[in-house]
């Protein structure tokens, strides 16, 4: 694999840049980080990875769901560990590096792919419930970035992925503090990819469109400020997600595999962006989104 500055790019059918001097052709005997893997598209790539021969440190604060995540994935014969980690506290986060580094020897990938959201109008937002949104989604990606880089560095052929979302491309009502979270997101892993180019350390930035996980179930819901109940948002949220978790592995490694530095997943997410580059100031009149005010 060429590690050297990015000489030339093509473009696929959406139109994303690929970067080829950041291409990661096989996972086999690598050795993957992986946050938020008790559940949906953390465990999906953990029992992908696992199957393509890479081994795994798992970490989220759901110990059950890392347990089964491990249990899986030890089928397949890699060597698995797990961590209880809350991405929002710097301290934990850098006790899980320091943990894979002294149990693994290295590591090659790391996923920040913890995620949660919130549901809620700017102008009533609790400003509690932000900080703890932004201490996960955003602030879990730089400490696991700035923990994590120091061990990626050391290896010949390493990757970094930050789970951002199509909501880090287009603004939606009620989605402000998410919006902010995944936008930053998206700014940093390109400020990063362009600090790291000519580096043996590949950097993608994933946008998911709607999946199928337990995020919605998960969610915080000013119920009393969007007029909307907690229950009603996840109906609406499972009938709009149309792409398996398992399906956004198998997009997100084809992507690193084949060094693509921004992946969009589903066709939605594909869609939307599309949209918002075509109509980059008036996107959410074409998408209905000016609608969704009202509620």
């Amino acid at each position: 694999m060429s590690s050297g500055p990015m000489q030339q790019n093509n473009r696929n059918s959406n139109d994303e840049m690929i970067d080829l001097g950041a291409r990661m052709r096989s996972f086999a005997g690598k050795v993957a980080a992986i946050t938020g893997a008790g559940s949906g598209i953390g465990q999906a790539l953990a029992l992908q990875l696992a199957q393509q021969g890479a081994h795994l440190a798992l970490a989220d604060i759901n110990e059950q769901g890392l347990q089964q995540t491990r249990e899986k994935a030890e089928a397949h014969g890699s060597k698995v560990s797990v961590h209880r980690v809350d991405v929002s506290q710097r301290d934990q986060v850098e006790a899980f590096a320091a943990e894979v580094e002294a149990g693994h020897g290295g590591c090659h990938l790391l996923f920040n792919n913890a995620g949660v959201a919130l549901v809620d109008r700017i102008e009533t937002m609790d400003i509690a419930d932000m900080e703890w949104l932004m201490g996960i989604n955003f602030w879990g990606v730089v400490y696991g970035t700035q923990a994590f880089l120091p061990l990626l560095r050391r290896v010949d052929e390493a990757h970094l992925i930050n789970i951002s979302s199509i909501f880090g491309i287009v603004g939606v009502p009620t989605q402000g503090a998410y919006n902010a979270s995944k936008f930053a997101v998206r700014g940093y892993s390109e400020a990063l990819r362009i600090e790291l180019a000519g580096s043996s350390v590949g950097v993608s930035c994933v946008h998911p469109g709607g999946i199928r996980t337990q995020i919605s179930a998960n969610a915080r819901v000013a119920e009393e400020n969007v007029k909307q109940s907690k229950q009603s948002f996840t109906r609406q949220f499972d009938k709009l997600a149309r792409t398996s978790a398992e399906d956004a592995a198998s997009i997100i490694l084809k992507g690193v595999q084949r060094g693509k530095v921004r992946i969009l997943v589903g066709g939605d997410a594909r869609f939307m962006d599309l949209v918002a580059r075509l109509f980059p100031s008036r996107y959410e009149r074409v998408l209905g989104l000016h609608k969704l005010v009202g509620q």
